[in-house]
């Protein structure tokens, strides 16, 4: 026996052997004041918190974007009531802890850190700054003109570039169009007591989910997090929404921009959190990526870095992206690829390889604390099931090659196609299902 298959034999008799705890001990739930609480012992002397907000960019209109990122960081870069900015900062050095929070277009995160010795130390910091942030207008000021550098820093970074614009022309009108990020002319305008005040609407217990991985008794975890919560509103109830991305026609946008090469990026539908096609999905896009490299890059050479992949949300999507000098090639390449694996289906051996690899990964993803308080959130928030995150092996396991096709076949279809940089290089004709005939007029399928 070879070694490579050797090694592969391992992993999936490790994989398929191990236990859904991963020799931990089981994680719990407990609800606290109403807000529900996972517990994940640890096994080790790291403490993570996590606290995410439910609602992301259903919580803000467009003309506000940008503005829940700011308060997230605002709470531990300006200041609390208590402290000044340097004050809270030098008390977290003493003891080198973790704590700073984050936005997506699902939730917003606040998080801390710490070896289990100083949680007594660091969580009162944690509460602080989530219950009594000062929101200091001139640390505000200082953290805005850094969140408008980095836009202007990531809009000329072309892959960042065509995400956002792939965004912007595939969610028109719908809450996915906004970049929690913002805009410079957004951010701009935007107060310290203007964001304050969009803080307090959202601080509601009806919108968080508090995840705990660490070795501590549930008393005093449950004490610790009711005394923080004692100065949070219950909140109207909240649950997000969940919409299906459906795609009734191609359709082609292009921008010029002053690129050394040209980006195409293609969204189409993609299953819903908590729907039976998820988990097949997930895997079957893992297969295509793996196909779509081979044949845009290795057999060719179209493109060094092309991608496929399942992009998770409250709407979900799949994606490609490809930077090339020959759009046109890729486009035909592209869809006799997806041809393919709609007439034929994926291989055995590709969804059993692919399982394992996946699997493989999940696991090496969350060997830390912080990455298993994040499936759990994620799990809890978009699936609503935070114990997805422990019985996904066992989920996986359990998909057939049949399972794996007829996911690709349901959701690849229409598909939204997007462009940066040279107009006169791409046909767009050929992105919208139509040919060029040797004329070079345009003629329809």
């Amino acid at each position: 026996m070879k070694k490579r298959n050797l090694f592969v034999l391992l992993v999936l008799v490790a994989i398929y052997q191990a236990s859904p705890a991963m020799a931990q001990k089981k994680a719990y739930e407990t609800t606290v004041s109403g807000v529900k609480v996972i517990v994940q012992p640890s096994g080790n002397d790291i403490v993570e918190v996590q606290i995410a907000l439910k609602g992301g960019v259903q919580n803000y209109p467009a003309e506000k974007m940008g503005i829940e990122g700011m308060a997230i960081n605002a709470l531990t870069e300006c200041g609390t009531l208590k402290r000044s900015k340097n004050d809270f900062k030098n008390a977290l050095d003493k003891v080198s802890a973790e704590l700073w929070g984050y936005d997506t277009k699902e939730y917003a995160l606040i998080r801390m850190n710490c070896i289990k010795s100083d949680f007594d130390v660091v969580w009162p910091l944690y509460a602080e700054a989530i219950t009594q942030p000062a929101f200091d207008a001139k640390e505000f000021e200082r953290i805005k003109q850094d969140a408008i550098n980095n836009l202007k820093s990531n809009d000329a970074q072309p892959d960042a570039a065509i995400d956002k614009y792939a965004d912007r022309v595939a969610f028109a009108g719908r809450d996915y169009a906004k970049d929690p990020d913002g805009t410079v002319d957004i951010l701009s305008k935007l107060t310290a007591a203007e964001t304050k005040a969009y803080y307090n609407k959202i601080l509601t217990k009806s919108r968080m989910v508090i995840v705990v991985v660490a070795d501590l008794p549930q008393a005093d975890i449950e004490a610790k997090v009711a005394a923080l919560l004692a100065n949070v509103k219950a909140g109207a109830p909240f649950e997000a929404k969940k919409s299906f991305f459906k795609v009734y026609k191609n359709t082609f946008a292009a921008q010029k921009r002053d690129l050394a090469t040209n980006y195409v990026e293609g969204i189409t539908s993609g299953p819903a959190p908590g729907t039976p096609d998820y988990n097949a999905f997930n895997v079957a896009m893992r297969i295509f990526a793996n196909r779509h490299f081979l044949e845009v890059r290795t057999n060719n050479g179209l493109s060094y870095a092309p991608q496929a992949w399942f992009n998770t949300g409250n709407t979900a999507t799949a994606r490609f992206s490809v930077s090339t000098t020959q759009p046109d090639k890729y486009i035909a390449v592209f869809d006799k690829l997806v041809d393919k694996v709609k007439t034929d289906g994926f291989k055995p051996e590709e969804v059993a390889d692919m399982k394992v690899t996946y699997l493989t990964g999940f696991y090496y993803k969350n060997e830390t604390n912080q990455a298993q308080a994040g499936a759990l959130i994620s799990n809890e928030v978009l699936h609503n099931n935070w114990m997805r995150s422990i019985t996904l092996v066992d989920d996986v396991k359990k998909l057939s090659v049949n399972d794996v096709s007829n996911a690709f076949l349901k959701y690849i279809g229409n598909i939204v196609w997007v462009y940066q940089g040279d107009p006169t290089k791409v046909s767009p004709l050929l992105f919208t299902n139509g040919t060029l005939n040797k004329g070079g007029a345009p003629t329809n399928h």
